[in-house]
């Protein structure tokens, strides 16, 4: 079933976010304002070292008041592609430089309320290329154990929806 979008109006803009009011109708002719997001797209990457391990950060989100483990991530800036995005996060946020980069996941995390595309990249080698850049970003950046991801999901270490579903798909369907 398909709803009919009718106008969509923007309630409050700035570089980050878009908040916006939708008139829409379902296929059954109600017709109702829905509220949305529109977010710019954002890139990051899983990198792997060889050894079964994975780079993450560990980090404080303040508007959950949570810890938990994230890959490193960030927006698309204008005149970069989603890849050349992933790596130049993982440099700012870890320190580390991805060798080649291949696609891995794609996904809109909260597609019923924002359309925020996410492309996840996955790098099997990197090489340590300083301190990080974005020093706010993380706690620390470690090396953990992929096969660690579903202990990490259950202890609700692992809660970023974008990191969850890059690390649980490259756990089910990658060599470890």
């Amino acid at each position: 079933m398909r709803w009919t979008v009718h106008s969509e109006k923007s309630l409050y803009t700035d570089p980050w976010i878009d908040v916006r009011a939708a008139d829409v109708e379902l296929p059954d002719g109600h017709r109702f304002d829905h509220r949305l997001v529109r977010r710019p797209p954002g890139a990051g990457a899983v990198v792997r070292d060889g050894q079964g391990r994975v780079l993450l950060l560990w980090r404080h989100r303040f508007i959950t008041d949570t810890w938990g483990y994230e890959i490193p991530m960030g927006g698309v800036q204008p005149g970069e592609s989603p890849e050349q995005a992933a790596a130049r996060e993982v440099r700012e946020e870890t320190g580390w430089r991805t060798g080649p980069l291949r696609p891995l996941v794609y996904t809109q995390p909260s597609s019923g309320l924002m359309d925020s595309e996410h492309h996840v990249f996955v790098a099997d080698t990197a090489e340590r290329a300083g301190e990080p850049e974005d020093t706010w970003e993380a706690e620390r950046v470690e090396w953990v154990a992929l096969d660690r991801t579903p202990d990490l999901v259950r202890e609700r270490l692992l809660v970023s929806g974008t990191s969850m579903s890059a690390l649980l798909y490259l756990y089910a369907t990658g060599p470890r």
